[in-house]
């Protein structure tokens, strides 16, 4: 081993790192070493949101400031501790990578695996999600106009469906609004509940909001977008580091922090979300425990318009 590699050992796995000196962030000065120490002491709080999800990830072997690319399959040079689960996907099937410890985490990290994403569903069940995702999309930089509709689909969701939703800040431009699913329900049947939920909002507001998939037809609008709630499609998993400037990363958190004057999807990043994490832990420790069926509540969609 050299000063520029070394072995990490947790319990029976070994994790060979190398180049740990290279900048994967080079603006922000932030090197392969500090992405691997981040994905140790991150592990605690990510860990649950991985386990039996199915994987990709967005690599950038020489940093963010060279071309990246999305990988969904997993490699045939992995160590063999490493759990994968094959998948159905069109004209063949998918090996996706399974993180379910620690190793396996810092694993990635060393591969150079700057953003991981996770399907909606678990993958023993991969056709029923456990989550609705609503991704509210500004049509510019200004964040003043998500926070106005994440309100307002909040308390929709809450007041007039009686399901608990969750927001998350997505190191980019916008914010998640996630609703935790029992998984008894197929892509369809969510898929469906999410277009008539995002329908209401637009006729309740169309001056604020719109669902037209075309960025020259939205105008100023937010776009409601739910392209996620369907089989094989992606969202970023909570605590995933962004390959943008100062490494922001998506994180959950309380309806008071994302509707707070000021706040900013991208204010949380490697460097600081060890402090938040102290003081306020996972604010998504719970989200299980609110998991919905939302067969019931769909009809009623169509007497609240």
């Amino acid at each position: 081993m050299t000063q520029d590699s070394k072995n990490l050992h947790f319990g029976p796995y070994t994790v060979e790192t190398s180049s740990l000196s290279k900048e994967l962030f080079p603006k922000a000065g932030i090197t392969k070493q500090d992405l691997i120490q981040y994905s140790e002491d991150i592990s605690g709080f990510m860990l649950p949101h991985l386990r039996a999800r199915p994987l990709s990830f967005e690599r950038y072997p020489d940093g963010v400031q060279s071309e990246g690319f999305f990988q969904k399959n997993t490699p045939d040079y992995v160590p063999d501790w490493i759990r994968t689960r094959q998948l159905q996907k069109e004209g063949g099937t998918v090996e996706h990578t399974l993180v379910d410890n620690k190793a396996t985490l810092v694993y990635l990290a060393n591969q150079a695996c700057i953003t991981i994403h996770t399907g909606l569903s678990r993958v023993c069940e991969p056709k029923h999600p456990v989550e609705m995702v609503i991704d509210l999309d500004p049509p510019n930089e200004n964040f003043k106009p998500v926070q106005k509709v994440a309100g307002l689909l909040r308390d929709v969701l809450e007041e007039e469906f009686d399901l608990t939703c969750f927001a998350k800040f997505t190191g980019s431009r916008g914010l998640h609004v996630v609703v935790p699913l029992q998984g008894t329900e197929s892509f369809e049947t969510v898929r469906m509940f999410a277009d008539d939920l995002t329908e209401l909002l637009v006729k309740r507001h169309p001056d604020l909001v719109t669902t037209a998939q075309r960025k020259d037809k939205r105008g100023k609008r937010v776009f409601l977008d739910i392209n996620r709630n369907a089989y094989g499609q992606t969202a970023v998993v909570p605590y995933a580091v962004r390959s943008k400037k100062n490494a922001p990363v998506a994180c959950p958190v309380e309806w008071d922090e994302a509707l707070a004057k000021g706040a900013d999807p991208k204010q949380f990043t490697l460097k600081n979300i060890k402090k938040r994490l102290d003081q306020k832990g996972d604010v998504w420790s719970s989200i299980r425990r609110h998991a919905a069926i939302l067969a019931p509540r769909r009809d009623t969609l169509h007497l609240h318009g």
